[in-house]
């Protein structure tokens, strides 16, 4: 039964797998070894780190909106994907360079307008390619290839790392490699699917247009920021790992195996939200990350951290995937781009505000702290989902 739905994944939707899973391994070099480099070798503190975090993050997610409207208008969402992943492999070079943290924030900065640029094109591709009674599925793939990425950068940084002695910029040079790949991927295996050309282009945020985004979307679109706002960014699973007192050459190993466990989970949790009440599968997700906050907070040990961190990657594989099933499932098929934007639009707020507040009370209070705060804010979303009576 899973071969048999594999096969029937389109081509295209396989593609872009490889293409995310090519521009993460490019982005998790860095970015694994990124909060490290800002703390250690560029003396920022953990409250910067949470900030510049929390604006490259949220920038990312804002400018899907933008994004996501264009290429609905456009009726065309290759071209707009590939200007995003290419944007995003041409700023690497740029930490690899970098004296200040002015300069890690550009890059950040720059690398994650790339990211919102193909954000919402990339997702309403899939939706526009993948069959609806096997889209979880898809979208499951498409993000178990890209957290293979994941794990397979921070995996290639701890090696480069040893072999050169805990040279930051040499590893960020590195980075660059598969960055160019995934663009010239994305130019020479992804087909776009032919649209009608004797339909009317429209502005897709007229209030007309708005209307017919209804309270099922906009309610997704709520669920996905309160989901932000408890999950913070993973730079502080870093900081944690590095508190542990685990090597700095090895700490990117924290990140090698949330992916790995991350990437394992993905595609059958996607293809489990096919047939699974959707409100169950987030609730489900919400108590495994409540549980990983209560154990990254309440011990320090290297054991208790690569429990929570395993379940940090459970509750990852069991709701995003879920998340960008549940928005194409409740937008309309010409307004896939736009909805996408504004759900990233609203989580790349709450991203903003998760990230800097962590980041404050990480100095304030200490870690455990900021572990803490994000268990309350995910009983706090649980208890949403049981208010509103989703459940069933």
């Amino acid at each position: 039964m899973a071969a048999s739905t594999l096969r029937k994944i389109p081509a295209s939707v396989w593609v872009l797998g490889f293409v995310s899973m090519l521009m993460d391994i490019s982005s998790e070099m860095i970015h694994s070894l990124l909060p490290l480099f800002m703390v250690g070798t560029l003396g920022a503190s953990a409250f910067a780190v949470g900030l510049i975090e929390g604006l490259a993050e949220s920038t990312a997610l804002i400018v899907k909106v933008f994004s996501g409207v264009l290429s609905d208008y456009l009726g065309k969402r290759k071209g707009l994907a590939i200007f995003g992943y290419a944007l995003g492999a041409l700023t690497k070079p740029i930490f690899a360079m970098a004296p200040t943290t002015g300069f890690i924030l550009a890059g950040r900065l720059l690398d994650r307008v790339g990211k919102g640029i193909r954000g919402a094109p990339r997702d309403a591709l899939v939706a526009d390619v993948a069959p609806p009674e096997i889209r979880g599925a898809a979208f499951g793939l498409r993000q178990a290839l890209d957290t293979i990425g994941a794990f397979l950068g921070p995996l290639l940084a701890v090696g480069l790392m040893l072999l050169w002695a805990d040279d930051f910029r040499s590893v960020f040079w590195v980075a660059v490699i598969p960055g160019m790949l995934a663009v010239a991927l994305l130019v020479a295996g992804v087909r776009e699917p032919d649209r009608r050309s004797a339909e009317k282009r429209a502005n897709p945020i007229r209030r007309d247009n708005l209307r017919r985004l209804g309270r099922g979307y906009w309610w997704v679109v709520a669920i996905g920021a309160v989901f932000t706002l408890a999950r913070f960014s993973e730079a502080f699973l870093v900081l944690k790992a590095q508190k542990s007192g685990i090597p700095v050459a090895l700490v990117p190993l924290v990140m090698v195996a949330m992916n790995i466990v991350y990437a394992a989970s993905a595609y059958p949790f996607g293809k489990l939200s096919d047939r699974m009440n959707h409100a169950t599968l987030l609730s489900l997700g919400l108590a495994v990350l409540i549980a990983a906050d209560l154990v990254l907070a309440l011990n320090g040990h290297w054991l208790a951290l690569g429990i929570g961190v395993a379940l940090w990657g459970i509750h990852m594989g069991m709701t995003q995937g879920l998340l960008a099933t549940m928005v194409a499932d409740t937008a309309p098929a010409d307004l896939r781009g736009t909805a996408y934007g504004f759900f990233n639009l609203v989580s790349g707020v709450a991203m903003l505000i998760a990230s800097a507040v962590a980041g404050l009370l990480w100095d304030r209070l200490g870690a455990s702290s900021t572990f803490f705060a994000g268990a309350v804010f995910s009983v706090l979303a649980l208890f949403g989902l049981l208010v509103k009576g989703r459940l069933k």
